[in-house]
């Protein structure tokens, strides 16, 4: 055994892993394209004050970064937000709006490992820019859906959990809270379902302990989960633009379920998303059992192009992961059985019958058939054992009396039967058999 180990929060993918995981962006990738969405990518490595311009200073702890040999401060990426916004905004006058990208791509944190978590992991990145409308979010709550129904899960298996930072703003300065006591509430708030009530400490050191009946009215609103329970509490409140916000509620929940989607999204105000660049509606997506942690989130960032020197250019945008996102699949039994097999197995006699079966089967590849053939000469008994535990659908036989008489035997492998064909008809019998399957 190798003395060298994998690192901590580092993972291998071994064929039949790599297989699954191929699956999983598959039917993302599947999903973007129906939706419109063109894909890009990126550097792996960023300059590090990308992350300082968008997180602060504090975001060093949780990063991959170093000083790279021409003096340069790097970082490997932990996430694609920052570099998609550079991206767009370099370009923004030559792009036709609505801007729809997606991505596949790895991503690295320093942070420890446990379910659901790993140092480094792949996400699709699905973004709109240029779309200022509550019609964006509809767009991109229905393909975060399509990312997990497309793998056969339903309504009973996960769901998105709709909640908005502008509305809690305004009800904030309803309640009497400035700018920055409510970002410092919005912290707390995120924090809640983990920590409870001593989420609140640290706002009562920053700004004195919460007045008991503002708290219970922050409780309250974290509770509401339907639109008609938002309308009702926001009733008696001054703030126009809390009414006008909820306009914007509807519009979006409307819209999900016209698609037929409304099952799947809860309104859920408790949900605020830590990250202060968002600027409007916020999502994340569970799965129902509440087994795993989050299996994708994202909202409305109207700011970041701006602030990382782009131009005003609103957005909103989503991450899923592959690492909940599998073992989501596996724990409801939708992750499919790989096989590692070829469509034929050739069957091959002596070194006369080895060139004449690699002229076919270097045609049958290129038409995009998986065969193989063993590699050395063996016995006909060994090969066609060979042939039945490789999983290929079809045997074809080059025996010195088939070369002789100009033919070639295809063996079909489920039903056991087999015929004889011309050497110059093997290609168009072996797409034949393949139509029909």
């Amino acid at each position: 055994m190798s003395s060298f180990q994998t690192l901590p929060g580092f993972r291998e993918f071994y064929p039949e892993d790599l297989a699954r995981r191929n699956h999983i962006f598959r039917r993302w990738r599947q999903a973007a394209h129906a939706f419109g969405f063109a894909e890009y990518d990126a550097p792996v490595l960023e300059p590090l004050d990308l992350y300082k311009a968008k997180s602060g200073d504090e975001i060093e702890g949780q990063l991959f970064n170093f000083t790279d040999k021409g003096g340069r401060e790097v970082a490997l990426r932990p996430e694609m937000t920052p570099t998609v916004c550079r991206l767009v905004g370099a370009k923004a006058s030559a792009l036709k709006r609505p801007i729809k990208w997606f991505s596949i791509a790895e991503f690295y944190r320093y942070e420890r490992a446990q379910k659901g978590r790993q140092r480094s992991f792949f996400q699709l990145n699905a973004d709109i820019f240029g779309e200022s409308g509550p019609e964006a979010e509809i767009e991109l709550i229905a393909l975060l859906i399509q990312c997990l129904a497309g793998f056969g899960l339903t309504k009973d298996d996960f769901y998105v959990r709709l909640s908005d930072r502008d509305l809690w703003f305004f009800y904030l300065e309803a309640l009497g809270f400035g700018d920055a006591p409510a970002r410092e509430l919005l912290g707390a708030i995120d924090k809640f379902e983990k920590m409870g009530d001593d989420t609140f400490k640290t706002y009562g050191e920053k700004h004195g302990e919460l007045e008991p009946g503002k708290k219970a009215a922050i409780l309250g609103f974290m509770k509401i989960r339907s639109l008609d329970a938002l309308e009702r509490e926001i009733a008696g409140l001054p703030q126009e633009q809390l009414k006008a916000r909820v306009a914007d509620w509807r519009k979006v929940l409307e819209g999900v379920s016209a698609m037929g989607l409304g099952e799947y999204v809860s309104v859920d105000l408790s949900v605020v998303r830590g990250l202060a660049y968002y600027t409007g509606f916020v999502f994340e997506a569970f799965d129902r059992q509440g087994d795993l942690r989050a299996l994708a989130g994202g909202g409305r960032y109207d700011t970041l192009v701006e602030k990382l020197g782009g131009p005003a250019l609103p957005a909103v945008g989503f991450a899923i992961g592959d690492v909940t996102t599998g073992l989501l699949l596996e724990q409801r039994g939708v992750m499919p059985a790989f096989v590692n097999a070829p469509d034929i197995y050739c069957v091959i006699g002596g070194a006369p019958e080895r060139l004449a079966a690699f002229a076919d089967i270097h045609v049958l590849r290129a038409a995009g058939r998986r065969v193989e053939y063993p590699m050395k000469e063996l016995a006909f008994g060994k090969q066609f054992k060979a042939a039945a535990e490789s999983g290929a659908k079809l045997a074809l036989i080059y025996g010195g009396d088939e070369l002789a008489k100009g033919i070639v035997k295809i063996r079909d492998l489920t039903e056991r039967s087999e015929r004889e064909v011309p050497r110059d008809q093997v290609v168009s019998a072996v797409r034949d058999f393949f139509s029909g399957q």
